[in-house]
């Protein structure tokens, strides 16, 4: 695992290694072990280095024979020893034991294409001397993240939106189109940064970059959800089972001590169970819970420890996690709204004690239908007011209710049609409440973007509605908040955080089974919970869905609110002038009265700490970095 940065100059300014060192410097907690740099004509590529695989030898940047061709990669290729003896055996010969030079000759096969020989999850630069080409590359999933700007004629780009802003020509302007996508659904969009002209590679994407040339963006890989019912229901069980133990083993391939983080839930408890029964040693977990009995989860955590026989750890969390958030701004890159970064951020703490790799079980919601708000959806299809005339006698009751009536955002919610009423579920501030919170000009330049766009052409295409909401989560709920989080969260502690449930095998194959059997009969993760069945204690299995939150409701009502009203009413945000102060206060003082709005408050929460580390403070001391 490391962090890579870069820049090509595409005729303008030439590239200087203290620049380079300058964007490196800033993700140092991505690679503490190391740092590589490789100056050439026009080209400089660079990272950190977290060492995991080949510890001795494994340096970047890495070079064919010859030095015409460099790479630097963040990630891991699991399967890297199959394609090395597949490109030894056609004559290529290999320097170091590391992955990242496997990308090195299956570029000198493939060009490209060498990102369809890849499993595993990364983000990579390849610099052709003899071409004079740059290939970026981001995995199919978008576990690793990858930044890029274009400034003074020159490509810029990092594993981290602050490495690129280590570098003065980059202005720090907000991009009002991700700030409306972050006020509606707590992220940044796929495809851009929260400063106006950096971009995000979006996953299963390769950008490629010439002089002379414009910029090239291409698809490399797109899931299609394309049931098969030819095959028995057992066929699915059995190959479900079957793959996530193979993806577990594969990543298991560490030279540095490996844990699993452990919820209770069903998706890391399945990813425990898988690796416990691979590790000739008892395998270290890792676990948080709240004090607030509703939010625990730590006696479903022990009972899968014990069951597997793993070495746990654990760590109660309270409200005085949040007493010093000053750093936080710095370790999230980007404002993000969803709090259960807080926990993320604890547990990986606790796991960098004594591991530098973690197994997570991220992803088994949106693969196997696991969501709640999948059964919302099948209950309101089904209900009697989702006939056209019903809906539109709620919408006409709705407008006759004045402003602030119960029930009245219900009637609202209910006259819509199936897709703009599943995204109304989805939405934390929607439009003209986004609006209201915002000064009126800053509101007129949120009101010109509509971040639900993408969203809905999925929700309208054609295709069972089941399908189309995992494929819509897998598109942009997953990397764009799940992977997002771990990442970031993980990466602070410089550790290295693993996703099995998402090898692109696996996640192909579970675009097959149909959707009547993802969910069944009200059951979601169906035929996940028959797979693993055996392997985990039966109540494990069938236990309702317990999502990974946090008690801010009760903490924000409680000892942290005169911290948080400072925060986000206090006199540095009113300087910003970007938010209006009226509207903030009705939302306080909505939450203090009982409505919870901790995710609508956690989000501004995150703007103001985002906002004090990059827009009020500029660029950033290489010493406090």
């Amino acid at each position: 695992m490391c962090g890579i940065a870069g820049i090509f100059s595409c005729g303008g300014r030439p590239v200087y290694e203290q620049e380079l060192h300058d964007m490196c410097t800033a993700m140092v907690h991505r690679g503490p072990d190391d740092e590589g740099i490789y100056l050439g004509s026009d080209i400089g590529l660079s990272m950190r280095r977290l060492s995991i695989i080949d510890l001795d030898s494994g340096h970047q940047p890495v070079s064919n024979e010859a030095g015409t061709v460099w790479v630097v990669l963040n990630g891991e290729i699991y399967n890297f020893q199959e394609q090395r003896r597949i490109l030894e055996a056609r004559g290529h010969v290999f320097s170091t034991r590391t992955d990242t030079e496997v990308i090195v000759h299956l570029y000198e096969e493939y060009g490209t294409q060498c990102v369809d020989h890849l499993r595993g999850m990364f983000a990579f630069a390849v610099w052709d001397q003899r071409a004079r080409q740059l290939l970026l590359a981001r995995d199919r999933v978008g576990i690793k993240p990858l930044y890029y700007t274009i400034a003074d004629g020159r490509l810029l780009f990092a594993s981290e939106l602050k490495s690129i802003l280590q570098l003065p020509e980059v202005d720090r302007r907000l991009n009002w189109s991700a700030v409306a996508h972050l006020f509606a659904f707590l992220t940044t969009p796929s495809d851009q940064a929260i400063v106006d002209g950096v971009r995000k590679l979006e996953p299963g994407h390769i950008l490629i970059a010439s002089p002379g040339r414009e910029i090239r963006i291409q698809r490399y890989w797109d899931l299609q959800f394309e049931p098969d019912y030819s095959r028995p229901e057992d066929y699915f069980v059995q190959k479900t089972r079957e793959l996530i133990e193979e993806s577990v083993r594969l990543h298991m391939v560490s030279d540095v001590p490996l844990g699993a983080f452990l919820s209770g839930g069903i998706d890391s408890s399945a990813v425990v169970a898988a690796a416990s029964k691979i590790s000739s040693q008892p395998l270290k977990t890792f676990s948080i819970g709240f004090r607030e009995k509703e939010y625990n989860e730590l006696d479903h955590a022990r009972q899968v420890a014990r069951a597997c026989r793993a070495d746990s750890q654990e760590q109660i969390l309270g409200p005085d996690t949040l007493e010093s958030l000053d750093e936080f701004g710095w370790e999230l890159d980007e404002p993000f709204g969803d709090s259960s970064a807080i926990p993320t951020y604890i547990v990986s703490r606790l796991a960098a004690r004594r591991v530098k790799v973690v197994l997570s079980g991220d992803g088994g919601d949106e693969l196997f239908a696991g969501y709640d708000k999948y059964l919302v959806e099948r209950r309101e299809r089904s209900s009697i007011f989702s006939p056209a005339p019903m809906r539109y006698l709620l919408g006409a009751a709705h407008k006759v209710f004045p402003e602030g009536v119960r029930g009245k955002n219900r009637l609202r919610h209910y006259s819509l049609p199936d897709a703009e009423r599943f995204m109304d579920g989805c939405t934390f501030f929607r439009r003209e409440e986004a609006r209201r919170l915002f000064r009126p000009e800053f509101g007129e330049l949120l009101a010109r973007h509509d971040p639900a766009q993408g969203r809905m052409a999925r929700l309208k295409s054609k295709g069972h509605w089941l399908s189309k909401l995992q494929g819509m989560d897998i598109r942009y709920y997953l990397p764009l908040d799940i992977l997002t989080k771990v990442d970031r969260m993980s990466m602070a502690h410089s550790i290295e955080a693993r996703v099995p449930l998402l090898d692109h095998k696996l996640v192909e194959f579970a675009a097959t089974i149909p959707p009547e059997l993802q969910m069944r009969n009200g059951t979601t993760k169906y035929i996940l919970k028959r797979a693993v069945r055996g392997l985990l204690p039966a109540d494990i299995v069938d236990r309702p869905k317990h999502g990974f939150a946090v008690p801010l409701d009760y903490w924000f009502r409680g000892r942290l609110g005169p911290y948080i009203r400072e925060l986000v009413l206090g006199e540095r945000s009113r300087q910003r002038g970007y938010f209006d102060q009226r509207y903030l206060e009705h939302l306080i003082g909505r939450h203090e009265r009982g409505r919870n709005l901790d995710l609508q408050l956690w989000t501004l929460i995150s703007f103001e700490l985002w906002a004090r580390t990059f827009l009020d403070r500029g660029r950033r001391s290489q010493a406090a970095a």
